[in-house]
């Protein structure tokens, strides 16, 4: 397959290009100074909102695009106008693109937990009120409804992956909320003090890169993996306590570092209430999640 990777120097990105070895692929980013040189992969610098970029990622034609390109969380928040732009328009642009070169191409898009804002309470299975409370999540909404719209006009064929929260993210800023869960990684790992914004009893929807990853190339190369209506899937995840995962880092590392909890409601209530979780759709269709938390923390560390 020649698949169109956009967002390919990003974190999960450079992850997903590892797992794709088997295809031709054209990895699309703003930077491409963190996307290793792979016998399979041709890098094109560009920027999705512009659209000689397009032009030059797309001029071979594709049987896929993974589309990872985003401005997150708390970025969104901060630049409004930017994250339209990029979230939404060029989005639109970049399904214009695939329609417009590929025979009906799979077109798989990389959403979030956060089209649900505030999870109720009680179990999930599958999906839940999508109510978002950010930009992020109301942009990622509004995409998985049009690729749904495309999809049943059968010009794509468009899975939406809804993923939990990655670990571990570099130490670099990513603008994302949810950062603080990446953070905890770092600060045990170089045995340094660390405050977490949630209370001890919060619980959150978690998966490691390798896993998302695998996920999204299964979503990318696997036949018959989209749901007959198109509706967006909800990835395979764990629910994790803060203090265990504290708790089970610690142990793998052997750090000694004190990390104190003081709780910020607005984050506790988007990344800290997190019920149980159980995903048999996506795992009847093939995708996969961390064993267990001890698995989790291993490859995340």
């Amino acid at each position: 397959m020649r698949i169109i990777v956009t967002g390919a120097g990003g974190f999960v990105g450079r992850h997903v290009l590892a797992e794709l070895s088997e295809h031709d692929v054209v990895a699309l980013d703003t930077d491409l100074r963190h996307i290793p040189d792979l016998r399979h992969v041709t890098k094109v610098e560009g920027d999705i909102q512009k659209s000689s970029s397009l032009v030059e990622a797309f001029k071979q034609g594709c049987d896929a695009v993974i589309h990872l390109a985003t401005v997150p969380g708390g970025a969104a928040e901060a630049n409004p106008s930017l994250a339209q732009s990029v979230n939404v328009d060029a989005t639109v642009a970049v399904i214009e693109k695939a329609i417009a070169t590929g025979d009906c191409p799979r077109f798989v898009f990389a959403s979030s937990i956060a089209v649900f804002g505030k999870l109720p309470l009680r179990l999930v299975v599958d999906a839940a009120p999508t109510q978002p409370t950010m930009r992020y999540g109301e942009h990622k909404l509004i995409m998985e409804r049009w690729i749904a719209t495309q999809s049943r006009g059968g010009v794509i064929e468009g899975l939406s992956l809804r993923l939990p929260g990655v670990v571990a993210r570099p130490k670099s800023p990513s603008g994302m909320k949810s950062a603080f869960l990446s953070d905890m990684f770092h600060a045990l790992r170089e045995n340094r003090g660390f405050t977490a914004p949630v209370s001890q009893t919060a619980t959150t929807w978690l998966c490691s890169v390798k896993t998302a990853a695998m996920n999204v190339a299964i979503a990318t190369t696997k036949n018959n993996i989209a749901t007959p209506d198109y509706s967006p899937i909800l990835a395979p995840a764990l629910q994790v306590n803060i203090v265990e995962l504290e708790q089970e880092i610690r142990r793998q590392l052997g750090s000694t570092s004190i990390v104190n909890y003081s709780r910020d409601d607005s984050l506790q209530s988007l990344f800290g209430e997190h019920p149980e979780v159980k995903t048999p759709l996506a795992q009847s269709l093939g995708f996969i999640k961390d064993v267990d938390l001890a698995h989790l923390v291993r490859s995340a560390l």
